[in-house]
């Protein structure tokens, strides 16, 4: 019984060789691989009993045969060269396959590792994700009708089949496969999603006290995974990510890593992903704002110091490199409806409320309408707070730029002190009468309008960046250039109406036409006359306007 054993097996043969002269009848195979099941298979085959390997039981084939030396030195065309024929020439060759492999090794460690099966597998894994985005990536191309080569549009993660199938494998063995995909070249966004498929799968299952280790591992390795390119992953799956880290305790390395990502896309995110619970024991409030400060302290830095860049001018708004006004103006009104929801939280101290709202920088605001309610919902709450502290909350107002709505109902609200309501009412004084100044002069309402604007603009420059105090100077400078234009138009008006009235004079000399001529000259020459005093005419001081803004300007620039 023991002849097949002894002659295909080497370490079975010295075994019997060691305990030749003594009467043991049983040899004890210590830390076997794969256990009973791996050594039925191999005597299976010593026995000459057919079996069929497959996926399955190839890697325990493997370990098991070089546990036993069942390699060509004992006998020929043994066991071990078959497993790794088989590896060779069809598992290595399919990625489910692999898989497959990868999942049974998590039971044969560190066996399989020191046979090189997983990192082998991996590598295949790897290959194959890649060759396959490439190979469909070269389908996708077409000529155009003008010739030139150009890629269809695909959809998001098309191709990436393979995503499903990571996702059984054990967390250290799927870290392997994402970062050999990394180096391979796998798109960002392909990692992204198995990333989030991954973590769905297991922080979805019930939580016990064993679970809870596993999933902590999970969400820090997952943290760690993610792609440096902005945009690879949802940023409601960076919020759930947050939740779960916070909640399971999770290092603060990983914490801050996920809200500087949160914060360099703040600008997608909804209402709902900042409203992050407090896990933490003895927080009073109901929500963690002070994660949400911190996010936007990242957001803020990025947006002063990541784009400004050696070479490219920071007063460039259309720059690929300067900060997005848009998103400025997106985050704000973010905030503004975040501040909204906290006001309503009677435990929220005054002064992170007022940290929170001025976590933005000044010029992020264009309208004051979302912080003034706020204000006023936090007032409203809290009604035994202190008029010094109603003071603080109110200067975070800029009154001149709420809208008329917002300014009627601060009029006549009674939780704002008398000093805010008197802004509010001068604020609204000058609108009208800038307003009823527009409307009530005749032909030449462009020039108050600008002058108004411009005075408008001055009064809010300092609350602005730089930036946008460069580009509202352009814009200025555009409005007066055009209205210079308009001026020239309407004097080449009346110059070819003096031309055709010379020539109706030429062909008619009538008493009547010479009257009507008479009346249309005298008024070119008050025109032209009142032009070259520049006393009042509205060309002349819309360039006397114009000349003041471009020096303006250019000292502005200087």
């Amino acid at each position: 019984m023991q002849f097949p054993l002894v002659s295909r097996s080497g370490r079975i043969r010295k075994l019997v060789e060691e305990h030749r002269d003594s009467d043991i009848s049983r040899v004890e195979l210590m830390n076997l691989p794969g256990g009973a099941e791996s050594f039925e298979l191999a005597a299976k085959f010593c026995y000459g009993i057919n079996f069929e390997i497959t996926p399955l039981n190839v890697a325990q084939l493997c370990c098991v045969s070089d546990y036993l030396e069942m390699t060509e030195e004992f006998s020929k065309d043994n066991l071990h060269l078959h497993a790794e024929q088989y590896l060779e020439s069809i598992v290595y060759k399919n990625l489910e396959m692999c898989v497959e492999v990868l999942q049974q090794c998590e039971n044969l460690l560190p066996h399989a590792n020191e046979l090189n099966i997983v990192s082998r597998c991996i590598d295949a894994v790897a290959s194959k994700a890649c060759a396959e985005q490439i190979a469909l990536s070269f389908s996708r191309l077409e000529y155009s009708s003008s010739g030139r080569l150009h890629t269809i549009r695909q959809a998001k993660c098309e191709g990436d089949w393979w995503i499903e199938d990571l996702s059984v494998i054990r967390i250290d063995l799927y870290q392997r496969v994402i970062t050999a995909m990394k180096c391979r070249g796998v798109r960002p966004e392909s990692i992204g999603a198995s990333l989030v498929n991954y973590a769905q799968k297991v922080l979805t299952k019930k939580v016990d006290l064993v679970s809870t280790g596993h999933q902590k591992l999970v969400v820090e390795t997952i943290i760690s995974l993610l792609p440096v390119e902005r945009l690879a992953v949802p940023i409601s799956f960076l919020f759930e990510l947050l939740r779960n880290a916070v909640m399971l305790d999770c290092t603060i390395a990983c914490r801050l890593d996920l809200e500087r990502r949160i914060g360099s896309q703040l600008d997608i995110a909804t209402l709902d992903d900042l409203l992050i619970p407090s896990f933490r024991h003895g927080c009073e409030t109901l929500f963690d704002v002070d994660m949400v400060y911190r996010i936007l302290v990242n957001f803020s830095q990025q947006d002063d110091g990541e784009y400004d860049m050696d070479g490219v001018s920071i007063f460039e708004s259309d720059s690929p490199h300067s900060p997005s006004q848009s998103a400025l103006l997106k985050v704000s009104k973010l905030v503004d409806d975040y501040l909204a929801e906290i006001a309503l939280d009677v435990n929220l101290k005054l002064s992170k409320f007022i940290a929170i709202a001025e976590a933005l920088p000044a010029h992020a605001r264009t309208i004051h309408d979302g912080l003034y309610r706020a204000i006023d919902i936090y007032l409203k709450t809290h009604k035994g707070i202190l008029d010094a502290d109603k003071k603080r909350l109110c200067k975070l107002i800029d009154f001149q730029k709420v809208s008329q709505e917002a300014g009627a109902h601060a009029a006549l609200n009674e939780r704002l002190p008398l000093q805010s309501v008197v802004q509010v009412l001068y604020f609204e004084q000058l609108r009208l009468r800038n307003a009823l100044c527009c409307s009530h002069t005749d032909g030449n309402h462009k020039p108050v309008h600008h002058q108004s604007w411009r005075i408008s603009s001055g009064a809010l420059s300092a609350a602005m960046s730089p930036r946008d105090n460069y580009a509202s100077l352009r814009r200025e400078n555009r409005e007066l250039k055009l209205e210079l234009t308009r001026l020239r138009m309407r004097l080449n008006d009346l110059e070819k109406e003096h031309v055709c009235m010379k020539r109706d004079m030429a062909k008619s000399h009538s008493h009547k036409f010479m009257s009507s001529f008479s009346k249309k000259i005298a008024k070119l020459r008050f025109f032209r006359h009142s032009s070259s005093r520049g006393s009042s005419s509205p060309s002349r001081q819309s360039y006397r306007a114009d000349s003041k803004v471009i020096e303006r300007t250019c000292a502005s620039i200087e």
